[in-house]
């Protein structure tokens, strides 16, 4: 039974001349004449049910409307815990230029009601999965553990694979990260930051036909909550060597500004092994690289929004990342045959630094029918590398010792405007054009000692490339819904011209592609909660600059990389069918079949015992996988999910010598589950089994991980504690090659067994305003079921 306390409301008509002024301005207290904050104030005209203007009461309490035409005015005033308040006055004139409206509001009291609201935190349409991080329970520390909760997304060794594919790209609120430390980036993004992640299977016309494989777009937190909000977190942790991150957030949400900041700093330590068994020959390579590594990275950003009025937006976020790490890998390579042995140590010592900036201003407008967001996004890149190679102690081995200098810089302007309307109940259409210029100029120095120990000009490595390219794109979305039915179309169209230049070897290198990029989707409502959707993408992967350098860079004295200028681009035509249930995924089938495959091969000298790692064009890449998906809510106190994949490869090449041809079968298994121990502490366990499969040329062995977390809130969620134990199995990744003149093993190891501990504290207002470019509200997450 509800009960109210006694309801005070007082009116008070103040006389200002203030000659040719016509407004409204006023005061909101509680009882006690205390001054209410944030209490939302919204405007009425004629009787109109949409509001004219709306704002939140200043620190004291105060708000004003000004430059209002004559008219019938209603004034509502509201705030979470008091009684909503509405007065209606008569008509402004030149007697009365400002009316001062006062309100008192009193507490409401109702009988508690506890009310549990169990949203399903992932959803199926036919082009994506999306996951609700944000009114999730999940634990997570960072970007890293954020992917480990997408279906079928295997984390191992900061590497990201799903469905049998390697090549998922990520981006960042729908913008690439192409030009950034994905493996930095997976460890040190702060999960509190993430509001949502997509895993787009089957891309729309709006996206970049950019990538063969999955798209990850990172749908960052906006501020919601009025006045100063702010969180502090601190992470230590174990991860081969001690580390600790210390972030912290400030934001401020006012009237018609709205502004963040953020700040990290993070000291990470890992380790990544690789060992290498090889035949050459009669002899047998055993190389062994033992690589800690221990980055420093600094991570600032800062976001304004001001909202204009209620359709239009205008705001700007600035970004920058700085990175600085000192690597010093020791290898060991032993060349042995029937009858002796020789061993020879290096050390391989890299002293990098990379910085990353991004501008991004915006304009948006959005109404009822139309929506039109103007976007410009500036990147700029840089990085600095000192790479010495040098013999530890004698040797009967051969070698010199060697010195690489290498920088990269890149520019890269994108101006990108979309619009939608929603041109009737049943159809939306969007468009858009996006233009793209990339100058990048990358530069390797390198070096080696001669007999009188002097380091000189290596001339067969020495090379300055630069990439000037610009890509412009047009697209056009048609969707149409009748009843049960839901059919999207999409079209884009994308023209790109890149000119590669070697400054050392005066040779210029230009590709020009213009190509159509087709997308469409089906969906039907089945029955009841099952629906059936089909879709079907054309997309293109374009070779990442740094693979078109022709540099050769040496790893340990006999493995390197080296750059193809001649790369094409791979085309890919992508299909995929889904059942979903309750708008989860629940069975689903895809076929991808690309043509001029990006493949990255080894080659071996039986001369030198050198063995060479470099990406080229294949014929063929056909990928089949099938996955099963299924909610774990229906186990007493238990949430989550569980499923499998079986996934097989082929990657064919008839031109090569011998013929390439790999195919293999596997099978994935995965999970993540919540359960609530004792004392309100909310446990996490999440794993994957995989029974092997194709890494390129590398066939691997059955892999599988397991994380294990518990967190628990105080003080009303404001302090909250979080243990993590990652990679408790100890499994490394095993594998081989059996190609034309190779016969090797490869094992890759990494630290494992690794503990986090984080604290986190929370603080400032919890009472929340609306914001159009926050994220989408319950009725677009409801259209996202059947509109993609």
């Amino acid at each position: 039974m509800r009960s109210f306390i006694s309801i005070t409301f007082i009116l008070l008509l103040k006389l200002n001349p203030v000659l040719g002024q016509y407004a409204i301005q006023g005061t909101v207290t509680d009882m006690d004449k205390q001054p209410l904050p944030f209490a939302n104030v919204i405007l009425y005209q004629n009787q109109n049910k949409n509001p004219v203007n709306a704002m939140a009461t200043s620190t004291e309490g105060g708000y004003i409307f000004s430059d209002l035409p004559k008219g019938n005015y209603k004034i509502q005033v509201s705030m979470l815990g008091f009684e909503t308040k509405t007065s209606e006055f008569k008509v402004l004139d030149k007697n009365i230029p400002l009316v001062e409206l006062n309100f008192i509001l009193v507490f409401e009291q109702l009988d508690e009601v506890v009310i549990t609201v169990k949203k399903p935190i992932i959803r199926q349409t036919a082009e994506k999965i999306i996951v609700d991080i944000e009114n999730s329970q999940l634990i997570n520390s960072n970007l890293q553990d954020v992917m480990k909760k997408i279906p079928g997304v295997i984390v191992t060794n900061n590497t990201l694979s799903y469905a049998g594919q390697s090549n998922l790209r990520i981006l960042i609120n729908g913008k690439s990260t192409d030009f950034m430390d994905v493996t930095s980036l997976l460890r040190e993004m702060p999960s509190d930051n993430i509001a949502r992640v997509e895993l787009i299977q089957q891309p729309g016309a709006e996206y970049d036909a950019q990538g063969t494989g999955p798209l990850i777009n990172i749908i960052l937190k906006k501020n919601v909550n009025l006045g100063i909000n702010g969180n502090a977190r601190q992470l230590v942790g174990y991860d081969n060597d001690w580390l600790h991150s210390t972030r912290a957030s400030l934001s401020n949400y006012e009237n018609q500004l709205n502004w963040q900041v953020n700040a990290g700093y993070y000291k990470n330590a890992w380790r990544e092994d690789l060992i290498i068994s090889r035949k050459v020959r009669d002899q047998r390579f055993d190389q062994v690289s033992i690589s800690p590594f221990d980055p420093l990275s600094i991570n600032l950003s800062s976001r304004l929004d001001y909202y204009i009025n209620e359709q239009t937006t205008i705001g700007a976020n600035i970004t920058t990342n700085q990175s600085e790490s000192k690597r010093e890998t020791k290898n060991t390579t032993t060349i042995s045959n029937q009858t002796a042995s020789q061993k020879l140590v290096t050390n391989n010592a890299l002293d990098g630094n990379w910085s990353n900036y991004t501008f991004n201003p915006y304009l948006e407008y959005d109404d009822d029918k139309n929506k039109i967001v103007l976007d410009l996004n500036y990147v700029n890149y840089s990085s600095e590398d000192i790479n010495q190679l040098f013999r530890i102690g004698n040797s009967g081995i051969t070698f010199r010792n060697q010195e690489y200098n290498q920088s990269a810089k890149f520019d890269i302007v994108t101006y990108k405007g979309d619009y939608r309307r929603q041109i009737s109940k049943d159809i939306t259409w969007s468009g858009g054009i996006k233009y793209t210029d990339v100058d990048s100029d990358s530069n390797l120095l390198s070096f080696i000692q001669d007999n009188n120990g002097i380091f000189i000009d290596n001339t067969d490595q020495t090379n300055q490339f630069q990439i000037d390219e610009n890509i412009i794109a047009v697209y056009n979305k048609l969707v149409l819904d009748y009843e049960t039915w839901t059919l999207s179309l999409g079209l884009r169209w994308e023209e790109s011209n890149t000119q590669g230049t070697s400054i050392t070897e005066d040779q210029t290198l230009t590709r020009k592609i213009s190509k159509w990029f087709p997308s469409v989707s089906f969906s039907h409502v089945i029955k009841d909660n099952l629906d059936a959707n089909i879709a079907y993408s054309y997309r293109i992967n374009r070779p990442a600059y740094n693979t078109l350098n022709s540099f050769v860079y040496y790893y340990d004295p006999f493995t390197f990389e080296a750059g193809n200028p001649t790369l094409k681009p791979a085309l890919t035509n992508s299909m995929q069918f889904n059942l979903t249930y309750d708008k989860q995924p629940f069975f689903t089938v895809g076929y991808k079949n690309t043509s001029d495959q990006l493949f990255q091969i080894l080659n071996q000298n039986d001369n030198t015992g050198d063995a060479s790692r470099t990406v080229i064009n294949i014929q063929e890449n056909e990928n089949w996988s099938f996955r099963l998906f299924g909610p774990l809510n229906f186990i007493n106190k238990l949430d989550g999910f569980t499923g499998i994949i079986a996934n097989h490869n082929n990657y064919k090449d008839e031109s090569l010598l011998p013929e390439l041809d790999l195919s293999k079968w596997s099978l994935t298994w995965y999970t993540s589950a919540q359960y609530e121990l004792p004392f309100k502490i909310n446990s996490e366990i999440s794993g994957y089994y995989t029974s092997g499969g194709l890494e390129g040329q590398i066939e691997y062995e059955w892999l599988a991980g397991l994380d294990f977390a518990v967190s628990k809130s105080f003080f009303d969620n404001q302090i909250k504690v979080t243990l993590e134990w990652e990679e408790i199995l100890d499994r490394e990744f095993l594998g081989n090659i059996n190609y034309d003149n190779i016969e090797a093993d490869i094992t890759s190891n990494w630290s494992r067994r690794n503990v986090y501990f984080q604290i986190s504290y929370n603080f400032g207002s919890k009472f929340n305003k609306s914001n159009k470019r926050a994220e989408i509200s319950k009725e677009e997450i409801d259209r996202i079921g059947t509109k993609n």
